[in-house]
């Protein structure tokens, strides 16, 4: 299937090499403007398998990254573990990390 995940990890950029359509059915190349030759299916498919493995094994980042406090409330958390001795931040982060592990 094409994909404009695919295309772009082949270096290709939306509407400016190209523009997709579907019409209802498969997904087409309606317009290639790229210097370069357009790929294959098969070079797009495997693209966008590559693309979605990448995709796939950032998961844990995506969520941590909603999970942490927002920044504003971790320099809080900093400042006041520096003046009270404690570890709240550092607690906060593992806690993140221990919940959604690489």
């Amino acid at each position: 299937m094409i994909t404009a995940n695919g295309l772009q990890h082949l270096g290709f950029t939306p509407e400016i090499d190209f523009s997709l359509q579907n019409d209802g059915g498969d997904t087409f190349i309606a317009q290639w403007n790229s210097d370069q030759p357009q790929p294959s299916v098969a070079e797009i498919e495997a693209a966008d398998g590559e693309w979605q493995a990448e995709y796939d094994a950032q998961e844990y980042a995506r969520l941590r990254a909603t999970a942490y406090a927002p920044i504003g409330d971790q320099l809080d958390m900093q400042y006041w573990d520096e003046v009270n001795g404690a570890t709240t931040w550092a607690d906060h982060v593992a806690e993140i990390k221990a919940r959604y592990p690489k």
